[in-house]
């Protein structure tokens, strides 16, 4: 693709984060909240070369629900509150930061495949 070191990493968060075609940029690479499409309807960008696979979740969990889980910690500790509390305040945060992050991952993933000729 052409790209080097600190342009090639923009260029794929770029993609990856707004869920665009890491060849043309104008049409989304999803048609579901993670489902991608077969070919990009702009470019006709195949995409079975992508294979996410378990790595969106994988860094939803290191990257997103570790510190989550610390900020709970930290609630519990700090103030002791009730049970519900944390069934108010803690899982909510835990589950939308999760799953609010697996998208981006995935078209960060995926991106960088693209970007990378990975086979």
């Amino acid at each position: 693709m052409g790209l080097l070191g600190n342009e090639k990493l923009r260029f794929i968060v770029r993609s990856g984060w707004r869920g665009t075609c890491p060849r043309c940029s104008q049409a989304s690479m999803f048609r579901g909240w993670l489902k991608l499409v077969d070919r990009c309807p702009a470019c006709g960008l195949d995409y079975g070369f992508a294979h996410a696979d378990d790595g969106p979740a994988f860094f939803a969990l290191c990257i997103t629900a570790f510190p989550l889980v610390f900020v709970a910690v930290w609630l519990e500790v700090t103030f002791s509150p009730p049970w519900w509390v944390h069934a108010l305040v803690s899982a909510p945060i835990l589950a939308l930061g999760c799953l609010g992050s697996l998208r981006p991952f995935k078209g960060w993933l995926v991106a960088s495949q693209y970007v990378n000729d990975a086979p």
